[in-house]
């Protein structure tokens, strides 16, 4: 992380940065497989997996309950980001934004909180816009806990038992 991002994004990207180190970012590839990239492990899910699917349709189902934050976050709801899907050459990757704006044509703009894998030129800190329609999840703080974030549930079994159960002991529901 580089001294010139502005200080939310810097807590934004530490916030993904521990969760992704241990739960990883989301990818949909053509296998299951965990494997590590520096200190960010990606969690290649395939697009078929019905639980992580459900966990999707979960997580937008409830995108009211971050919107509502977003808008008008209590002093302990900070670090508010979304992890969209963007299409690749391989099918496609998910990935946390952060500093997520609404734009006035009605589609969100963001900042990459993590390293695209499979987004050739695209960089941790990028901007990119995106629509609703992309969004497959969502989270924030409250009070050090992660409230949202169902798309991490399915990858948990993928992590040593006393790393999920961590992450596990982090999360709240809303």
């Amino acid at each position: 992380m580089t001294s010139t991002l502005p200080q939310s994004l810097k807590w934004v990207v530490l916030a993904a940065v521990t969760g992704i180190t241990v739960f990883g970012i989301l990818t949909i590839g053509p296998k299951p497989d965990v494997s590590a990239e520096g200190r960010s492990p990606v969690v290649d899910v395939r697009t078929t997996d019905p639980e992580m699917n459900t966990a999707i349709a979960r997580a937008r189902g409830t995108l009211p309950t971050f919107w509502a934050s977003y808008e008008a976050p209590k002093p302990s709801e900070t670090g508010h980001a979304l992890k969209v899907h963007f299409s690749t050459r391989k099918g496609g990757e998910h990935i946390w934004m952060a500093e997520v704006k609404k734009l006035p044509n009605g589609a969100y703009s963001g900042l990459f909180a993590n390293e695209p894998r499979d987004l050739a030129g695209k960089r941790a800190g990028d901007k990119v816009e995106f629509t609703e329609a992309d969004i497959s999840d969502w989270m924030f703080m409250r009070n050090g806990k992660i409230v949202g974030g169902e798309t991490i549930k399915p990858t948990l079994k993928s992590l040593p038992k006393a790393d999920a159960d961590a992450l596990r002991a982090r999360m709240e529901q809303p």
